[in-house]
């Protein structure tokens, strides 16, 4: 499933215009852009977490030339599933 995907469910279930679901998909997604860039996470409930994480500078190697380097600190989103879902996902 894709963003376009996504509106044209929105289009569907709700009885929005492609354009509005459109333009709703777009702002939430930008919601949650804009909260992780701030250093906010973004919980979702029932659904997951989206975290915005530092990772430290760590020695790599390149696996045809076998020549070290540095692969350089950055920062990553990374997302947990809520429990209530993942209980879902695998039902016991």
């Amino acid at each position: 499933m894709v963003k376009v995907d996504i509106m044209r469910a929105l289009q569907r279930q709700e009885g929005l215009s492609f354009e509005d679901s459109e333009v709703l998909v777009n702002r939430i997604i930008e919601i949650i852009k804009t909260n992780l860039s701030t250093g906010e996470d973004v919980l979702i409930s029932g659904f997951g977490k989206f975290e915005l994480r530092d990772k430290k500078s760590r020695p790599g190697r390149d696996p045809k030339s076998n020549k070290e380097y540095e692969i350089s600190a950055r920062r990553v989103v990374t997302f947990c599933p809520s429990k209530v879902w993942r209980n879902e996902l695998n039902p016991e």
